[in-house]
């Protein structure tokens, strides 16, 4: 998969947006929230409405996404507490009902947007998006530099230094790369590299994330202190050199 570099969102601090991914089948959760963190985006999930509303007045997100079926309480009753301590906050519904009925009740319960399962993640990421530029999140547009340690990528020029060094990557090994530079010292595992980098079911076959990372230990430690570090039993981490 080649991604798209698309202009990053940010708080009018400059700070990362903050997302906060509600959704009781912890698989899904995680999927969304590491696909928003891809994009830059600092992200907290919860897995029920009591969770949901705690961490919300902690973490004070932009936007939430929330889904509708919690074991709890549902994500209306959530919504609805949400907005009684901020009630701009954007929020877009994830659920399994996909009857006009259900739409009509999570937008008129306050819901911005409404997405029914399955779904694209990328379809989740672009309405976020929206949603946010909507209520005045802006885009750094000019910044599109990723920096851990001596290591710095442009998202925009496709170029990638270590310590000043120009370093030529392939186009896999750049999006293999920018993923491990957007989560710096988060252990990655095999299938989240393969689901984000490569976007298809390699049937099994993790031991090309394995041959990629050789590839880019070659070129970004060799002769340096290392960078990339294997976690054994649980993936990958990209942590700064000292």
């Amino acid at each position: 998969m080649n991604a798209v570099s698309r202009p990053d969102l940010r708080r009018p601090d400059g700070q990362p947006v903050r997302v906060l991914v509600v959704d009781d089948e912890p698989t899904l959760a995680e999927l969304v929230t590491l696909a928003l963190r891809y994009e830059g985006w600092d992200v907290r999930s919860a897995l029920d409405g009591a969770t949901a509303v705690r961490t919300a007045r902690e973490f004070k997100p932009d936007a939430v996404v929330l889904d509708v079926m919690l074991p709890d309480f549902d994500g209306i009753e959530v919504l609805r507490r949400l907005r009684a301590e901020s009630d701009n906050l954007p929020v877009l519904f994830l659920t399994a009902k996909d009857s006009v009925e259900d739409r009509i009740a999570g937008l008129t319960a306050g819901g911005d947007d409404y997405v029914t399962k399955p779904f694209s993640v990328e379809e989740v990421v672009l309405r976020l998006r929206a949603l946010m530029r909507r209520t005045g999140v802006s885009e750094a547009g000019n910044d599109a530099t990723l920096v851990v340690g001596d290591l710095t990528l442009d998202e925009d020029t496709r170029e990638v230094h270590r310590a000043g060094v120009e370093i030529t990557l392939t186009a896999t090994e750049f999006e293999l790369l920018r993923f491990l530079m957007r989560n710096p010292r988060r252990v990655l595992s095999k299938t989240q590299i393969l689901d984000r980098v490569w976007n298809y079911d390699f049937g099994g076959q993790a031991n090309i994330v394995e041959l990629y990372i050789s590839y880019l230990r070659k070129k970004i430690d060799a002769g340096r202190e290392p960078m990339i570090h294997t976690m054994r039993g649980a993936g990958y981490a990209l942590k700064p050199a000292g």
